[in-house]
């Protein structure tokens, strides 16, 4: 992928972001993101401490260097085991090291982090201070702003001023409460109501640290509104389901000119990384064409292209044969 070389306006990357997503925000899915999107802070998917520690290194923390700028989510509780991973972030370039604080999965609590460790604020900052002593890149976290029922403002302002104080400077918030028990991953990502104003309130009350929100954005409009007050925006399940928002970001808020960029080259651009990733890795082109099946969204013949696509009988074929495939009319119907 050539990059433009041209001088940047001085925006900080974390103006926009795609949100760490579970199954979701893999290499794969940040190659492909990186084509639609020069400026924006990708994020990898939480990689827990003990994956880290105890799995394949290679394997959770290998990215392709176009993906840059992007942070690796760390998901944990040990600020040792946290500390010794965020140097092997450090280690892997990494641009960012993000502690998870927002996770509400039952699993995830299981071990002790996510969502959960909001109640523990100085455990939080213990964990913080341990990585900004270890790394040299930034070390941010991402968190809701309350748990359960507990819609109270003081409590995620004191979680903040806290974990600040142990040398956090950049807050990621999810604009919603988790909730521990009685709702799965996805209901917590829609019932608990979205309340914006907590967010901008802490920027007020906070105004040296930096503040991105996250949750419900899926409009120019509300992404704009949103950084006349605070200083970043999150985009997660719209940037994976309709991704060719992203290639209107760098213009829209970065303030680049706008790129001539179609569906069909960035297209072409993935199926000669599948190939690639084939050759060099062994990676079958369905495990990296499922991330790029919201590309036509909302375009005539997207239905059937993301059928092609999704077609377990053309496995054998290589991509760009499936990309021309998926690119021919619909055969008419026989009488």
């Amino acid at each position: 992928m050539v990059l433009n070389s041209s001088p940047l306006p001085a925006f900080a990357a974390d103006r926009l972001s795609v949100a760490p997503m579970l199954d979701w925000s893999d290499t794969h899915c940040r190659f492909f993101h990186r084509l639609l999107t020069r400026r924006a802070l990708l994020y990898t998917e939480m990689v827990t401490t003990g994956a880290l520690l105890h799995g394949d290194v290679s394997r959770h923390l290998r990215f392709h260097a176009e993906e840059h700028p992007v942070a690796l989510q760390l998901g944990g509780s040990e600020p040792a085991d946290l500390a010794r991973c965020a140097q092997l972030g450090e280690a892997w370039g990494y641009d960012e090291i993000n502690l998870n604080c927002g996770c509400p999965s039952e699993r995830v609590q299981r071990g002790a982090f996510g969502a959960c460790l909001m109640a523990e604020p100085r455990l939080v900052a213990d964990c913080v201070k341990a990585m900004v002593d270890a790394v040299r890149v930034p070390v941010t976290v991402k968190h809701r702003i309350g748990i359960d029922k507990v819609e109270s403002y003081d409590f995620v302002r004191d979680f903040v001023g806290t974990v600040s104080e142990a040398g956090c400077r950049t807050f990621i918030v999810h604009a919603r409460n988790a909730w521990l028990k009685g709702l799965s991953p996805k209901e917590n990502r829609e019932i608990p109501p979205l309340r914006y104003a907590l967010v901008h309130r802490l920027k007020h009350d906070f105004p040296a640290l930096r503040f991105s929100l996250n949750g419900g954005i899926r409009q120019d409009a509300q992404v704009h509104e949103h950084l006349r007050l605070l200083d970043g925006v999150m985009i997660g399940r719209e940037a994976y389901h309709n991704p060719w928002w992203l290639a209107r970001w760098d213009s829209a808020f970065f303030g680049e000119a706008p790129r001539a960029l179609t569906r069909e080259e960035v297209e072409l651009q993935m199926c000669e990384y599948m190939a690639r990733e084939a050759a060099e890795h062994g990676t079958p082109w369905w495990n990296i064409a499922r991330h790029m099946l919201g590309l036509r969204h909302g375009l005539p013949g997207a239905r059937r292209w993301r059928q092609v696509w999704s077609d377990h009988r053309l496995k054998a074929r290589p991509p760009h044969e499936v990309m021309r495939l998926a690119s021919q009319p619909a055969p008419s119907p026989v009488d």
